[in-house]
């Protein structure tokens, strides 16, 4: 058997599932429409004057930090695993890796980004 079928069927069955709540739900769904209904909905309290808001920079620096480190484990798990497997120069690799991540880490500490004050 062509191992390429196997790709094809996790292929489509990861459209199949989701296609098939979306329609499932379109099927058994409530269809009473009202304006009400059609407004846009945003925390349940109408806004009154500008809804524009600016946050502090250092909300989006603190996320950007966790996404980066959050990710750092997605590409060293599968290291880890295999390390015993891995010749020198990947084990290498990893190192350079992760002394990369730990400057990074050092910087954003004494740039106070850390600190959610």
């Amino acid at each position: 058997m062509n191992p390429w079928v196997f790709v094809g069927l996790f292929f489509l069955v990861g459209l199949i599932i989701p296609l098939g709540a979306i329609g499932v739900a379109w099927i058994l769904g409530p269809k009473k429409p009202n304006p009400i209904k059609q407004t846009t909905y945003e925390c349940g309290i109408e806004t009154v004057g500008d809804s524009w808001v600016q946050f502090k920079a250092q909300y989006y620096i603190f996320a950007l930090v966790f996404l980066i480190f959050d990710v750092e484990t997605v590409f060293l798990f599968p290291w880890a695993v295999k390390l015993g497997a891995l010749g020198l120069f990947a084990v290498i690799e990893g190192i350079i890796f992760i002394l990369i991540l730990v400057a990074g880490l050092v910087y954003t500490w004494r740039k106070g980004m850390l600190e959610w004050a």
